[in-house]
């Protein structure tokens, strides 16, 4: 079969670049149009039970995490100067077209009882376009409670702002302008007055990784190109090979954009790393052809029979290693996170594509070519890579003992280092603790004590129960509860509202900052009838989005920190026998929801999605092995030797104290759909050398070694370059995926050319056996040297 098709190949090789040509240009076309993702809780599946009670809070409430907060630690906040200067901010940063409301000191609002009417009015700290006057604005203010642990914190100096940001461009490519634009002002008014501005929300957290991904991925396609022209350039020192190879996988990368904007997606922070990966995945592709071309013609001199022997001999090889490639990365497409089955599906795609795409071009193209020159193929007598492949058979002859007892003694303290790992998640996670988003996110922790949204919805179960005096009283029970958790900051809610309203009430008195009761109440109904139909004010349009329009539903929004997969179920766990005990399950209904849930319910079930798609990656490529080469006990010796390595990062990932987290699970599938690779190259090999020559297996495993290990040596060091850029990434888990699947690829490369033909020479007796017998290592009808 696969004779057949070089033949076709080199037959028809001008109509078939012409149709790669055609198609890599319509793939061009669609490529130009991909887009930025810019949505967070796409790893969730819609099915999912607190996705479906999110989806039902924003469609009552609006969006919770649209809210992006400035803050500054200074003592000289209230000094004239400073406080005229922050005001003028505020004002300009209102005037930024995507903000909808600023939260501010300036901006804030009393309430005032009208002495004639007994109404209540609200009056601007600061009228607009007023000159502020620091001192009185601060007698004022320092006597408002409701603005405590939310705008400013007494104790430690610090002064927070919260802007409302427009969802629709928060969605929108126009959203990193925005976010520069409030920043820009913001840095400029710190500059003037010589402090540190710092900025958080969800909104900012989100562009900057937006952001990041982006700029990241042309880095490291640029890399990764580099990189891998260097390296073959030193393999074949020949400039057509490496214009060739790269030409293939630029086209690979051509197609995988083009793939994501066809399907109908937009580039993600999984998605973005496709590109890159394609280059490294694909090159080796090219080395495997280009090796074997240049073996054959160095055999026979004869280019048009290398190039056939080539297809024939390399063909199911790089189909074998591509498809279970394809398999380690497609099998995120059957779990139920958008987030992965858009990454699964791409990568699986476009893996397949880079193969057809090598398999057509590189014979194609050097058909045209002349015969490759001495100084080509030179390096398949390399002094120093002959000795390096000899000292690995003498050890595989005379020290498989040795090499037994340290891949045991490895595994024992892989196994025990597995047992230390830790499962955890944030929602800053992938950026660097060192950068200024995490910093910035510490600063609102330890002065506000955070700013993630959590959301508390109740339920009362009757039309304008949300207001009633006893539910109110209970919201305010709860508000208190809650503040006693160090990693929960100012809750705001309608109760909140209402004591402001109190205070108000009884002329400003600070201590009158209290629920009503039944004596003070009256007030109530009135007030909360007038606020339904004035929206010109901050306060009222802060009062009208705890309570849904019929009144039955109303929310307690509180401000967090980024506590992690592991903390917030703790945390919850100790909330909600309280929050029964408040609000009676039979009267009431309460769920807890927001972006901070939502996140990390999508980061648990990512981690277990990708532990699941591990186990059916392990089944199918194993299918593969065994369908490719009949044998158990072949298989067995696949398992073993793309298990250690996998086994040894887990390990050391334990010991290293690196958590599972998703960027880190997905190294394992990564990581073995690459590795299994270089096994299916060594055996297929093997098998090859075993039946041409009927050498027996000791002499066919020398062969083999000396045979494939050059080129297994140089894509192995291909693929660990072309992971170790991902190193050079500004967040943690592409971080992660680079260093660790480089470590899990060294490994792999070191078990397949010193334990794979060591476990061989040990399975002699009963390999031997077996081959004298029609079903062991026999090729088909159509099979690996067919032709």
């Amino acid at each position: 079969m696969w004779h057949r098709i070089a033949g076709f190949i080199i037959k028809f090789r001008i109509a078939l670049l012409l149709v790669l040509l055609a198609l890599t240009g319509l793939m061009a076309y669609y490529a130009s149009q991909v887009q930025l993702s810019y949505e967070f809780t796409s790893a969730i599946p819609t099915d999912n039970p607190k996705y479906k009670d999110y989806q039902a809070f924003r469609k009552k409430f609006g969006e919770d995490g649209n809210m992006m907060v400035i803050g500054v630690q200074t003592d000289k906040f209230f000094d004239q100067q400073f406080f005229a200067d922050y005001t003028a901010l505020v004002s300009r940063l209102e005037k930024v077209k995507a903000v909808e409301n600023v939260l501010s000191i300036p901006g804030a609002v009393n309430l005032v009882k009208d002495t004639a009417t007994g109404k209540l009015q609200v009056v601007r700290l600061v009228p607009k376009g007023a000159i502020p006057n620091a001192d009185s604005v601060k007698n004022v203010f320092y006597n408002l409670p409701f603005y405590k642990g939310f705008l400013y914190n007494p104790e430690t100096k610090a002064y927070m702002m919260a802007l409302n940001i427009d969802k629709k461009v928060l969605n929108s490519k126009n959203r990193t302008g925005v976010v520069k634009e409030l920043v820009a002002l913001a840095d400029d008014f710190g500059k003037t007055h010589q402090v540190e501005m710092h900025y958080s929300g969800l909104p900012l957290i989100r562009t900057i990784m937006a952001t990041q991904v982006q700029s990241e991925m042309k880095l490291f396609l640029v890399l990764s190109f580099i990189l891998t022209a260097i390296i073959l350039a030193l393999f074949f020192r020949s400039f057509v090979a490496v214009l060739a190879s790269m030409l293939v996988v630029a086209v690979g990368v051509v197609f995988s954009m083009g793939t994501i904007v066809l399907l109908g997606y937009k580039i993600t922070l999984l998605t973005a790393l496709i590109p890159p990966l394609i280059v490294v995945i694909g090159i080796p592709n090219c080395v495997y052809l280009l090796n074997k071309y240049h073996a054959e013609y160095n055999r026979h001199q004869n280019k048009a029979k290398a190039l056939l022997r080539m297809v024939e001999r390399m063909g199911i090889v790089t189909l074998f290693t591509n498809l279970t490639a394809a398999i380690g990365f497609g099998v995120f497409y059957f779990t139920k996170s958008n987030l992965l089955r858009e990454f699964g599906l791409v990568a699986g795609i476009n893996i397949m594509a880079v193969f057809a795409i090598s398999l057509i071009f590189i014979p194609a193209l050097f058909s045209f070519l002349p015969a490759p020159k001495g100084r080509h193929t030179s390096y398949l007598e390399s002094a120093w890579m002959h000795k390096l492949l000899s000292m690995l058979t003498r050890w595989v002859f005379s020290h498989r003992i040795w090499i037994y007892s340290l891949t045991i003694l490895i595994c024992i303290v892989s196994v025990i280092g597995m047992m230390k790992l830790d499962t955890v998640g944030h929602i800053v996670d992938d950026l660097p603790k060192d950068g200024k988003v995490y910093t910035d996110l510490k600063f609102f922790e330890s002065n506000f004590r955070g700013v993630m949204p959590l959301e508390i919805v109740i339920d009362t179960k009757k039309k304008n129960g949300a207001v009633s005096l006893p539910v109110l009283e209970k919201m305010d029970e709860m508000t208190t509860f809650l503040h006693q958790f160090p990693e929960i900051g100012h809750s705001l809610s309608i109760t909140e509202g209402i004591k402001f309203a109190r205070q108000a009430y009884y002329d400003g008195d600070s201590s009158s900052y209290a629920v009503p009761n039944v004596f003070d109440g009256a007030f109530i109904q009135p007030y909360l009838r007038a606020k339904a139909g004035s929206n010109n004010n901050m306060f009222n349009k802060l009062i009208t989005a705890f309570v849904d329009s019929t009144k039955q539903q109303t929310r307690i929004s509180v401000s967090m920190a980024d506590v992690g997969s592991k903390r917030l179920p703790v945390l919850l766990d100790s909330i909600r026998p309280k929050t029964y005990q408040i609000f009676d399950s039979t009267k009431y209904n309460i769920k807890f929801t927001g972006t901070s849930i939502v996140f990390l319910e999508g980061s648990r079930f990512i981690i277990n999605s990708l532990r699941d798609s591990l186990v059916l990656a392990f089944i199918m490529i194993f299918g593969c092995m065994v369908f490719l080469f009949r044998s158990w006990r072949v298989l067995l010796i696949s398992i073993v030797i793309n298990v250690v390595p996998l086994l040894i990062t887990a390990g050391i990932m334990g010991w290293a104290g690196v958590p599972i987290k998703p960027s880190t699970v997905l190294v394992f599938s990564v990581a073995l759909g690459i590795t299994i690779d270089v096994t299916i190259r060594f055996l297929v090999n093997f098998k090859q050398e075993l039946e041409r020559h009927d050498e027996g297996i000791a002499k066919t495993v020398e062969r083999t070694i000396h045979d494939t290990g050059l080129s297994i040596i140089y894509t192995s060091l291909i693929l660990i370059a072309g992971f170790g850029v991902f190193a050079l990434s500004e967040f943690d888990g592409t971080k992660s995926l680079g260093y660790l699947t480089s470590l899990t690829l060294l490994m792999a490369m070191i078990t397949n050319l010193t334990l794979q033909p060591a476990l061989l020479m040990w399975m002699d007796k009963a390999m031997m056996r077996k081959q004298k017998s029609p079903g062991w290592m026999k090729e088909d009808s159509g099979d690996t040297n067919a032709g």
